[in-house]
């Protein structure tokens, strides 16, 4: 089964480490990511942009809107994500435990679905 971890951040969490503990947090995702390319359970995942860097799309009728960020106030937002797929979704919490964002604010785990609406 496929699953998405979806990193949340906070610019206060973030900004409150020091370089150190921000080089550590590089080193641990590294590491992470090689323990689970070793497993075969590594589908892949990538550090996404800053909100502000984003676009809001809407069809509305005919009409195509895209919208410059930020879009909302919130206090955290998507940083991140692995994907990995593994026999359970316990595995895949204890991967998530495991990333160092989860001490930081938190990691969200949700399966991936096929087309049809059924789980990968």
């Amino acid at each position: 089964m496929k699953y998405v971890l979806m990193i949340y951040s906070s610019p206060a969490s973030w900004n409150a480490l020091s370089q150190q503990d921000r080089d550590r947090v590089g080193r641990e995702h590294a590491a992470l990511g090689e323990e689970l390319r070793e497993s075969g359970e590594w589908v892949g995942g990538n550090a996404l942009a800053d909100p502000s860097r984003s676009v809001a799309v809407r069809v509305r009728g005919d009409v195509v809107t895209a919208t410059d960020g930020p879009f909302a106030e919130v206090k955290e937002h998507i940083a991140g994500y692995y994907v990995v797929e593994c026999e359970t979704l316990d595995r895949a919490v204890e991967i998530a435990a495991k990333m160092p964002d989860s001490k930081l604010c938190h990691v969200e785990v949700r399966p991936v679905m096929r087309p049809g609406g059924l789980e990968m």
